[in-house]
């Protein structure tokens, strides 16, 4: 049985999954940019757990994490906020991106517990290997969220059995190293991607670096979509004091949808074409 984040996915057009740090610049921010990006065209959205050291991000989502950390976010509170985007209209999936540690510090089954009751879709966790997600993966599977795997350029040896358990889609990451806009990708990550898409029975998306339209337009010729992460932030942090304001932040939350409707390609972009 499919479930609601694999069902959505599996619609025939290029995808759009935007990630926003929970608590950035506060709670209620954050449910006002998540309702943002579903009218902007998101196809589901990552909530990234604030965490003291994220390994695999660069300096623009690190300093989302401390602004959020700063507002007492933590696991916990970053689910709650699920039911009430939910309440206010969102009907997208929520992915929850987290670090491993938070998930231990809470214990799996208190984690699930909250995840079902919370209506979580999905579950990516960047620094568990896949080698050691086996657990992990079985628990999302009983308990209806989809476990996100991750692949990247060093992925070579371990692609096939990492691609063959994918399950909602395969998040690609374009490069080594940590989050972060950048110009250009190494024109290496398209051979990586059409060896990816060759294996793969799920929607491939590249992450890690998609910055502008342009960078949107050159991936989806050889991907089925991407993930936009430090670009929101980065607008995220420039909007930060109008999100705080009840009174500005209605034109910051139309600003915000402006930047990431830039990322969607018309609705006749289809997956393979």
């Amino acid at each position: 049985m499919k479930t609601h984040l694999q069902n959505l996915l599996s619609q025939n057009k290029k995808l759009f999954v935007p990630f926003i740090t929970a608590g950035d610049p506060n709670g209620e921010a954050t449910v006002g940019l998540a309702l943002a990006l579903q009218k902007a065209g998101a196809s589901a959205i990552e909530l990234g757990i604030p965490y003291s050291d994220p390994l695999a991000d660069g300096p623009v989502i690190q300093r989302a994490s401390q602004r959020s950390l700063a507002e007492g976010m933590n696991i916990v509170k970053a689910m709650e906020l699920v039911p009430v985007m939910r309440e206010n209209g969102l009907t997208i999936p929520i992915i929850l991106f987290t670090y491993y540690n938070p998930v231990l510090q809470l214990g799996k089954e208190s984690f699930f517990a909250l995840a079902e009751k919370n209506t979580i879709d999905g579950l990516l966790i960047p620094d568990l290997p896949f080698e050691e997600s086996g657990d992990l993966r079985d628990s999302c599977r009983q308990h209806g969220v989809t476990f996100i795997s991750m692949v990247a350029p060093t992925s070579s040896g371990r692609l096939k059995k990492i691609v063959s358990s994918a399950e909602g889609f395969l998040y690609c990451v374009s490069s080594l190293g940590v989050t972060g806009s950048r110009k250009s990708f190494d024109k290496r990550i398209f051979d990586f991607l059409e060896e990816v898409k060759q294996e793969a029975d799920v929607p491939v998306l590249v992450g890690f670096g998609v910055s502008t339209r342009q960078h949107v337009e050159e991936l989806t010729k050889t991907c089925d979509g991407v993930v936009v992460g430090s670009a929101l932030i980065e607008e995220v942090e420039r909007l930060s004091q109008k999100l705080k304001d009840p009174d500005a932040r209605i034109a910051a939350f139309e600003e915000f949808q402006k930047k990431a409707a830039s990322f969607v390609l018309p609705a006749e972009v289809e997956i393979g074409s």
